[in-house]
């Protein structure tokens, strides 16, 4: 198992995916991120994360177990996606598509 925290693969990508984890992150480290998402990304190519709806942190419950959460203002992901070299092409908040999950779509420029 690795950390997308200190990912490094020497390579890009046409698409990058971070489902259902990147929200597992605290503010810092999703806002760092970015980077990583730039460094992996051929020009064009696609990423797709989700976040919750608004700025916050929670702590949940997965099978027993307390799991955190955590979410950037929308403003604050724009502002990350343009200044990494993105542009967001969708952005869905509580997506019922996609189990109510908040949705951002970007391409790399």
């Amino acid at each position: 198992m690795g950390d997308m925290r200190n990912v490094s693969l020497d390579r890009r990508f046409g698409g990058i995916l971070s489902w259902d984890s990147f929200f597992h992150l605290d503010h810092e480290h999703q806002r760092r991120m970015f980077a990583v998402f730039a460094a992996h990304a051929s020009p064009g190519a696609m990423l797709m994360f989700n976040t919750g709806p608004q700025h916050g942190e929670a702590i949940g419950d997965y099978r027993g177990d307390p799991l955190y959460h955590a979410s950037l203002a929308p403003e604050e992901y724009q502002s990350l996606i343009n200044q990494s070299g993105f542009e967001t092409i969708d952005h869905v908040v509580e997506d019922p598509q996609a189990g109510g999950r908040t949705v951002w779509l970007c391409r790399s420029r």
